[in-house]
């Protein structure tokens, strides 16, 4: 019981642990760079998520219209 218990709490620690991460000052201008925006293109953007929604088969949350044969 004792090897499930602590098995238990390193697995926790560990989900605790992953989420943080501490952004100086400094280092948020190049996380505010426009390179790092995913929809800084928004062809290439609106390309990979047609592509994406076709191939799941499924459509919404993203704006894309249709089912998974591509036709919408």
């Amino acid at each position: 019981m004792s090897r499930h218990r602590s098995l238990l709490t390193l697995c926790l620690l560990s989900l605790l642990a992953t989420g943080c991460a501490r952004v100086k000052p400094w280092q948020r201008g190049t996380l505010a760079d426009p390179l790092m925006n995913r929809g800084r293109d928004p062809m290439g953007l609106a390309y990979s998520e047609h592509m994406y929604f076709s191939r799941e088969g499924t459509h919404g949350g993203a704006g894309v219209g249709g089912g998974g044969c591509g036709c919408n």
